[in-house]
């Protein structure tokens, strides 16, 4: 059964770092592309980054270009995403998910997304 766990969520002031990692089981990262999202209350969720199963092929919201970088674990089955320089408005509920699409297509329309984690929160104040 596939199953996605998030952590890394935490509080930290704006220019920090935080390191989310994505515990996939029951799917190969192989097969899979792999994206996170970011909710904030009264906003629908929207691509932050992913990164593509067969060829590791990157995609970013252009807001977060230079700032975060997505990576990935094979022989742990995990999905990094690694955020720099922090500002307030990258606050939210980071989300982990899992489909068979393309990139580029979960990004147009994250409703389509199959498989979700249950979020971890990332706070950015002073």
């Amino acid at each position: 059964q596939l199953q996605l766990v998030e952590a890394g969520g935490d509080s930290v002031q704006p220019g920090g770092s935080l390191r989310l990692a994505c515990v996939a089981s029951g799917i190969s990262l192989d097969w899979y592309v792999i994206g996170w999202f970011r909710q904030v209350p009264g906003k629908e969720r929207e691509g932050i980054s992913c990164i593509s199963g067969n060829d590791g092929k990157t995609l970013y919201k252009e807001s977060v270009k230079g700032r975060f970088t997505i990576s990935r674990d094979k022989g742990k089955n995990t999905v990094y995403l690694q955020m720099n320089s922090l500002k307030p408005e990258d606050t939210g509920v980071y989300y982990c998910g899992a489909d068979i699409r393309i990139c580029e297509v979960i990004f147009g329309d994250t409703t389509i997304v199959e498989n979700w984690g249950r979020g971890t929160q990332v706070t950015v104040s002073s």
